[in-house]
């Protein structure tokens, strides 16, 4: 049993439910969720499941006791933060739990359902010891101690068998440890009700990069093949999945948006697809990955 601790600290009762815009994001949602929970819905005016979802989750949220906050974003007015987070239907969803997405939906749901979310989103924080033991597994596998992590990822499990967050974690774990198959097939046994979380298509999203790096070339002489041809795209495109194989995320992107740039309709569209490939495979707060997301939207609408 993981040892349950203090956990997060209740929100003021007159700041549990704001809107937020493309400026605020940050820090209403990012940065007030390393404190407590914050539920993002995902709405627009014209939605009509959001005119019940929202009230809904509103009174919900009121009735946590604090526990959790609520940030409301029109996607209409603030496209850009519905792009980072790959928003393609209304309602959507989000739990922020430090810093990070931890669970979600679409969908309207009924009034049980969604208590039940809150409710399971309140005890990730409220209890701690789910929390820390996933923050503490997350610096395991950022510092190489994949076997570690794992089996911390696993134990986390034991005790929150609907976890997308250790899901994800226990696949990128094996992922780390060059088990492809297994993560893969870990994913793919996961409860219904998360097979669609940030946290399991980020997982899938880490596969299909670590299948491609299997298969990816020197970066030195993918590199001298496009100074000496810039026009070769399919030598830039095994340069990007070279250069992301080896570590240079940044680099992979520069390389696939400059393709993109070039010929965006190339093989049906490569370069795009293997952008989102990787932005997706990365945290959303990731400043490569909003970056490259920013550039990539100029270079559509430009």
């Amino acid at each position: 049993m993981l040892e349950l601790g203090t956990g997060a600290k209740a929100a003021p009762k007159d700041d549990l439910i704001k809107d937020a815009s493309e400026a605020t994001f940050m820090a209403d949602v990012v940065e007030a969720s390393r404190e407590v929970p914050v539920i993002v819905d995902f709405w627009a005016p014209w939605c009509g499941p959001c005119k019940t979802l929202g009230p809904a989750l509103e009174a919900a949220v009121q009735g946590a006791g604090g526990r959790v906050r609520m940030v409301k974003v029109d996607v209409d007015q603030n496209q850009q933060i519905a792009a980072q987070l790959r928003i393609q239907s209304i309602p959507t969803v989000y739990a922020f739990w430090q810093g990070q997405p931890v669970d979600g939906f679409q969908g309207a749901l009924p009034a049980s359902e969604i208590k039940a979310f809150i409710d399971r989103v309140a005890a990730v924080a409220g209890d701690g010891g789910l929390a820390e033991a996933l923050e503490a597994a997350e610096q395991m596998l950022a510092e190489g101690a994949a076997v570690d992590a794992a089996q911390t990822f696993a134990a986390i499990l034991g005790e929150e068998p609907a976890s997308a967050a250790a899901y994800g974690g226990l696949a990128r774990a094996h992922i780390a440890m060059q088990d492809v198959d297994q993560a893969e097939a870990l994913l793919n046994g996961a409860p219904a009700e998360i097979a669609a979380a940030p946290e399991i298509e980020a997982a899938r999203a880490q596969i299909a990069l670590a299948r491609q790096a299997a298969e990816a070339g020197p970066v030195a002489e993918l590199r001298a093949r496009v100074e000496a041809d810039p026009a070769d795209h399919a030598a830039r495109f095994d340069l990007a999945k070279a250069l992301h194989a080896s570590g240079d995320v940044a680099g992979a992107v520069d390389e696939l948006l400059e393709l993109f740039q070039r010929d965006r309709e190339w093989n049906d569209g490569a370069a795009k697809a293997q952008l989102f490939t990787i932005f997706e495979a990365l945290k959303p707060t990731d400043p490569v990955a909003l970056n490259g997301r920013r550039k990539l939207s100029s270079m559509i609408f430009a």
